[in-house]
C-alpha cells in the first residue's frame, strides 16, 4: 500500500493528541492528497456525505514493537485487555481508523484537499484510503461498547489565565481547552509537581494537573 494523502493538522508530535477521533469538534484539519490521486474526480459525490472514514498509518509507532495485552488509559492503565480489544496505536500492524465530519472540499489547480473536524492525527500522517460514511450500515443502534460503552466523561477544569489567554488565536481558543479538558496526560501519571508541554497550533503549552484541575503555566510562540 502507499499514501494517497497526508494530514495537515495543529498537532506536530503524538502528545495531546485526543485518544479518539470526534471527541473534540472544534479541532480542524486538512487532508491533502497525493500528486497520483489529488483529481476532482477521485472525490466526485464524496460532497454528499456529511462524514468520512479515514484509514491512516501510526507513523510513529512503526518501531516501536507491539505487545499481545496493553493497558488502556480509559481504565486508568491499571488493566491488561488484548490488543485486538482496544484501539491501542501499538498493534501487529499499525493501522489506525477515524471518522471526521467533512467540513469541505477544495479542488484548485494546487490539488484536491478535505476540510475535516474532529479529526485525531498527527500532523503528517499517511492517509491510505478515504471512505464516505454510512449511517445505515456504520451505526448500529443497541451495539456494546465493553469497557468503552460509556462516553468519557472524567474531564478537567481547565484554569487559563487572562493574560495566557490572550495570546492563543481566538479561532484555535475552544479547541485547545477541550483538548486540554480531555487530560493529555498518561494514565499513569498523576504528579501534581509536574509541568507537562506540548505543542499545538505553533504554539507551545505548558500546564499541570492538581485532582481534577489543570492549569495553564505558560503559553509561548514555537
Amino acid at each position: 500500500m502507499k499514501p494517497i494523502a497526508r494530514i495537515k493538522s495543529d498537532f506536530p508530535s503524538k502528545f495531546g493528541i485526543p485518544r479518539q477521533s470526534g471527541i473534540v469538534a472544534e479541532l480542524i484539519a486538512d487532508v491533502v492528497f497525493e500528486p497520483e490521486f489529488s483529481s476532482p474526480d477521485a472525490v466526485r459525490g464524496l460532497e454528499e456525505f456529511s462524514h468520512i472514514w479515514l484509514i491512516w498509518e501510526f507513523s510513529e509507532n512503526t518501531d516501536a514493537g507491539h505487545s499481545l495485552t496493553v493497558r488502556p488509559p480509559r481504565l486508568g492503565g491499571n488493566v491488561r485487555k488484548g490488543v485486538f480489544a482496544t484501539r491501542s496505536p501499538f498493534r501487529p500492524n499499525p493501522i489506525g481508523l477515524s471518522c471526521v465530519k467533512l467540513e469541505g472540499i477544495d479542488t484548485s489547480e494546487s490539488g484536491v484537499v478535505l476540510h475535516v473536524s474532529g479529526a485525531d492525527l498527527m500532523d503528517g500522517t499517511p492517509i491510505y484510503d478515504v471512505k464516505p460514511y454510512i449511517p445505515y450500515t456504520d451505526c448500529i443502534p443497541g451495539a456494546s461498547g465493553g469497557f468503552s460503552h460509556e462516553p468519557w466523561e472524567d474531564t478537567l477544569e481547565v484554569v487559563l489565565p487572562a493574560e495566557l489567554e490572550k495570546r492563543v488565536p481566538p479561532d484555535r481558543l475552544s479547541a485547545l481547552k477541550d483538548v486540554l479538558a480531555q487530560d493529555p496526560r498518561p494514565a499513569y501519571q498523576d504528579d501534581p509537581q509536574r509541568i507537562y508541554a506540548f505543542e499545538f497550533a505553533g504554539m507551545h503549552i505548558e500546564f499541570s494537573v492538581s485532582g481534577s484541575t489543570l492549569t495553564v503555566k505558560d503559553v509561548s510562540k514555537v
